[in-house]
């Protein structure tokens, strides 16, 4: 989930919001200024119900924020690097850079999110309670009670022993403690979390048809991430199994074919694509033999036909800085997040400076595909979504 506007940093990590948070602050606003307020508190001015109902969604937002960094903070604690955190309509999501050291770890990592909320519900309601006390208005108890609810919600339900909720997390800890195998302990949580998101998604509708409760709507759109968010998971378990302690040199493309610098536009391009330049990226050489960047064919179609005679690739190819470039004894898989990023899809193997290969997506998927000696026939191999392409 890529953030549409950067808040900055908060404890070093991070932070910006998803467009579609517009989304759930509109549908809380709307909730409770045109129905939960004026139905507890009635006699308010419709401003004060619309004000309150505003600064009540952004409070709410504030404590999924904490939700999420809590994750972030414990994380960054036990050596799991932090991407960021992104708030979107349906939540947060702490994105982190690698798994768990260990299933303790695992456990830490994942429990203090419902803890961090269900300690704001408490801290919240005892707000409530001291507001009634002290006799403030009703309607500013009935907003804090209303936070105080929905995070000791939001705690329980991150709880259910379901990927890729906090619960599914722990339930992977207990497994992986239990069996040593961190792969099979992900595809029980995950086949936990498509199990609730069917349950929710039937249940919702069937509220829906033969309730005509239109609320089972946002059960069923719920369900639906789970089970979406459940089965990537599981198959980027897979895909990690696969290449867990895999070497780039096993995977690369040995030996790329090159281009040297100096070369033209129109030398290269009537060289393909049934000359020697057929694929559709190369590795560009300087005169003494050093990679300096990458060129790829669109970018070379990309200039104008009258002048591709005295251009070269130098002139159009993406800079050596601008290219992800890996050693051939580093694991694929702390290459493939940097592979994702890149907008050429491709890394340049170096070692001690000197190209001795070229890693592509297309490479891992190969990998991926090829079946073990040590087994028969499996299954077909999970398959990279279209960012990981």
């Amino acid at each position: 989930m890529d953030e549409t506007l950067s808040l900055g940093r908060i404890a070093g990590v991070r932070v910006g919001l998803h467009w579609s948070v517009l989304v759930i602050v509109a549908l809380i606003t709307t909730a409770l200024a045109h129905g939960r307020f004026p139905a507890a508190h009635p006699g308010h001015s419709p401003v004060a119900y619309w004000g309150l109902a505003v600064l009540t969604a952004v409070v709410f937002l504030g404590s999924l924020l904490a939700h999420e960094l809590a994750h972030a903070v414990v994380a960054r604690r036990n050596g799991v690097e932090v991407d960021g955190i992104t708030l979107w309509m349906l939540g947060g999501a702490a994105r982190l850079r690698g798994e768990a050291p260990s299933p303790a770890a695992e456990l830490r990592i994942a429990g203090v999110g419902p803890l961090t909320s269900l300690l704001a519900g408490g801290v919240l309601a005892g707000a409530a309670v001291g507001l009634a006390a002290l006799h403030a208005s009703g309607l500013v108890v009935e907003a804090v009670a209303w936070l105080a609810a929905i995070n000791v919600l939001l705690a329980v339900f991150n709880a259910l022993p379901a990927a890729p909720l906090d619960g599914g997390r722990l339930l992977r800890a207990y497994l992986w403690h239990r069996t040593g195998d961190r792969l099979r302990a992900t595809r029980g949580a995950t086949a936990a979390g498509r199990a609730l998101g069917w349950f929710m998604v039937l249940t919702g509708f069937a509220d829906v048809l033969f309730g005509g409760n239109l609320s089972g709507l946002w059960a069923a759109l719920i369900g639906w991430f789970l089970i979406a968010a459940a089965t990537a998971e599981s198959r980027q378990a897979q895909i990690r199994g696969v290449l867990e302690g895999v070497p780039v040199r096993r995977v690369m493309t040995p030996a790329p074919v090159t281009v040297p610098a100096t070369t033209t536009l129109r030398d290269f391009l009537a060289e393909g694509p049934f000359g020697p330049y057929r694929h559709s990226a190369f590795p560009v050489l300087a005169a003494d033999g050093s990679v300096t960047g990458l060129l790829t064919v669109r970018r070379a179609q990309a200039a104008p036909q009258q002048a591709r005679e005295h251009t070269t690739v130098r002139e159009v190819m993406h800079p050596l800085g601008d290219v992800v470039t890996a050693t051939p004894d580093e694991p694929v898989l702390d290459l493939l997040p940097r592979l994702q990023d890149s907008p050429v899809r491709r890394a340049l193997v170096l070692d001690q400076g000197r190209l001795v290969g070229i890693l592509t997506v297309a490479d891992i998927t190969r990998a991926l595909a090829w079946p073990s000696a040590s087994e028969g026939p499996r299954r077909r191999p999970p398959e990279l979504s279209k960012e990981q392409r």
